[in-house]
């Protein structure tokens, strides 16, 4: 749903506009330094745009209360809650098994991403130790 309806670029991304075009869609139009804010609240990676993990983390703040009652990102999560009495029992099941689905794949994501960052540091680790061990024969050699 993310990328079909709202990423009309096809990147994988929530740019501004897309993100203006989907609130004015859900009809909640927000102002230029709105969605601005908006994307810098969730924008982990400050490239100016909302990743699908990014636009998850709305849904996860909101739940966990970290959300001004008036910001943008709070009617966007609003927004996407899901009426029981209009979807059903089974709509409802169907909405937040695929909620629950995306945050499990968000938090894989996030061991992915701690993983990696602990291999980068073991690899910058063995650098200096090799660079050191160079040093250390470069002035066993020049005396």
């Amino acid at each position: 749903m993310f990328r079909v309806m709202y990423d009309s670029g096809k990147d994988g991304y929530i740019d501004l506009m897309e993100l203006k075009l989907m609130m004015e869609k859900l009809g909640a139009p927000q102002t230029h330094l709105g969605l601005k804010n908006m994307i810098k609240e969730v924008d982990e990676d400050f490239d100016g745009k909302l990743s699908f993990r990014e636009f998850l983390l709305i849904f996860h703040k909101a739940a966990a209360g970290e959300l001004e009652e008036d910001s943008g990102l709070m009617t966007l999560a609003k927004l996407s809650e899901i009426d029981v009495s209009t979807e059903g029992v089974k709509g409802a099941k169907n909405f937040f098994e695929a909620k629950v689905q995306a945050l499990s794949s968000a938090s894989k994501f996030e061991a992915e991403i701690k993983a990696e960052q602990d291999e980068r540091k073991r690899e910058e680790e063995e650098k200096k130790h090799r660079r050191a061990a160079f040093r250390e024969l470069k002035s066993a050699f020049s005396q």
